[in-house]
C-alpha cells in the first residue's frame, strides 16, 4: 500500500516537473504561459522580435563598433596638430602612418591603432 502512494506521489511530482518546463521551451517558440501574482492566468503568443529603430544608435545595425584609430582620424588628429596637407602614407595593424608639411618642413607622425589615436 505504502509503495503505491509512493509511486502516486513520484509520477505527480515528475508530471509537475514536466508541466513547469513546458512554458518554458513553449516561450521560446513563440507561445508563453504564466501565473501572475493575484493568481490570474496568462496565455498569448509572440507575433516576432520586437525591433526598436529608434532607441539604438546607428553604428549597432551593421557591424560591432570597434574602438580603433582610423586613417580618417589619423588625419584629422595630424591636421589639428598643425600638419598640412597631411594624407595617409601607409596602414598596417598597429600604426597609421601620415605625412604632411608644417612650417619646418616635410613631417611622418605615426599613430597607434588605440582608441584616441596616440602618437608612436
Amino acid at each position: 500500500m505504502f509503495s503505491k502512494v509512493k509511486a502516486a506521489a513520484l509520477s505527480a511530482l515528475i508530471a509537475l516537473g514536466g508541466i513547469a518546463a513546458v512554458p518554458a521551451t513553449a516561450q521560446a517558440d513563440g507561445f508563453f504561459f504564466g501565473v501572475g501574482p493575484s493568481g490570474g492566468v496568462h496565455v498569448g503568443v509572440h507575433s516576432g522580435p520586437r525591433r526598436h529603430y529608434g532607441s539604438m544608435p546607428r553604428r549597432h545595425y551593421g557591424r560591432p563598433y570597434a574602438r580603433i584609430c582610423t586613417p580618417r582620424a589619423a588625419v584629422a588628429k595630424a591636421a589639428s596638430m598643425g600638419v598640412r596637407h597631411a594624407r595617409v602614407r601607409s596602414v598596417n595593424y598597429h600604426v597609421i602612418r601620415v605625412r604632411g608639411h608644417d612650417w619646418r618642413g616635410p613631417v611622418l607622425m605615426r599613430f597607434a591603432r588605440a582608441p584616441g589615436c596616440p602618437l608612436v
